[in-house]
């Protein structure tokens, strides 16, 4: 496994994350092994949130974790927008993942403006986040974000420690994420990825029943050397992990990739260029906002 800084924190983190929804499903005779597992291979960010599940990610993780909790940098979030919901779900995810501190504490899933406003406004969730610091309940703060104008807002409005973002390589080829990863590098904020082995999105209408991977709204690459491929220019960008999609093939793929995050080579970042120009990305670029051809360097 190799390890990247997160932004200004001093914190080592493995390329790539144990995202929560991994064991969701999962019996917790599973749930402890898969944690072990990944564990014994060198990851050591651990990603999670009550919306998983309807708190069920929480609930299997915080057993299968504790015996490993003093070399684990555990990542939490809450969805809620004002400052009530907040502390109820910090509170709560605490006591479910059996710890009495989070490494790092997320605003979770910001896109709309509103929402924006609203929790870094009076009453917003934003204030717990930081009392929960002053508390000692949360060593760093971060939020996650669908968005480059709620990202770009955020990180102009507050020190934040990371962002969570998706860094993809057709969106990102397309425009979306460029000025997001310049943003937070200009803000000392560490790049985490999401939806890096992401393919497309699923047509409209698509059923929870008709999805190819049920915890995937989306469509994940299925093709294992497209996959790494693609997790392998996600990290060519200045990230410091990526998180897999929901099942432990994907998991697997990536761990791979951790443990030999080669750059691309010319014809591999023009397989992917390739790719990019007729897929159609899972987020919408910004008008007339292209962004650049898959780089074939990888950072320190």
């Amino acid at each position: 496994m190799q390890y990247r800084e997160l932004g200004r924190t001093g914190q080592r983190l493995s390329l790539v994350g144990f995202g929560g929804i991994l064991v969701v499903g999962e019996e917790q005779a599973e749930t402890d092994r898969l944690v072990a597992a990944a564990v014994a291979r060198g990851v050591n960010y651990f990603d999670v949130a009550p919306a998983y599940g309807d708190g069920e990610a929480e609930e299997k993780l915080g057993p299968a974790l504790q015996p490993h909790r003093a070399g684990a940098f555990l990542a939490c979030k809450t969805r809620e927008r004002d400052a009530a919901g907040a502390r109820a779900d910090l509170e709560r995810s605490l006591r479910r993942l059996r710890t009495d501190h989070f490494d790092l504490y997320q605003l979770h899933g910001l896109s709309e403006m509103a929402d924006v406003e609203r929790v870094l406004g009076p009453g917003g969730a934003l204030e717990v986040s930081r009392r929960a610091r002053e508390e000692g309940k949360a060593r760093f703060l971060g939020f996650s974000a669908h968005s480059p104008a709620a990202a770009l807002r955020l990180l102009g409005a507050f020190p934040f420690d990371s962002v969570l973002f998706p860094l993809n390589f057709a969106a990102y080829q397309a425009g979306f994420g460029p000025q997001v990863v310049e943003a937070a590098q200009q803000a000392g904020a560490g790049l985490l990825a999401l939806k890096a082995m992401a393919l497309t999105g699923l047509p409209e209408g698509t059923t929870l029943e008709q999805r190819p991977w049920r915890k995937a709204w989306y469509e994940p690459i299925a093709e294992p050397g497209t996959a790494e491929l693609a997790l392998r220019f996600t990290l060519s960008l200045p990230v410091t992990a990526a998180i897999t999609p929901g099942y432990w093939e994907f998991f697997e793929r990536a761990l791979r990739v951790a443990e030999d995050p080669r750059p691309l080579s010319a014809e591999e970042a023009e397989r992917l260029h390739e790719l990019a120009a007729r897929t159609v990305p899972l987020f919408p670029p910004a008008p007339g906002k292209a962004g650049p051809r898959p780089p074939s360097r990888i950072p320190a």
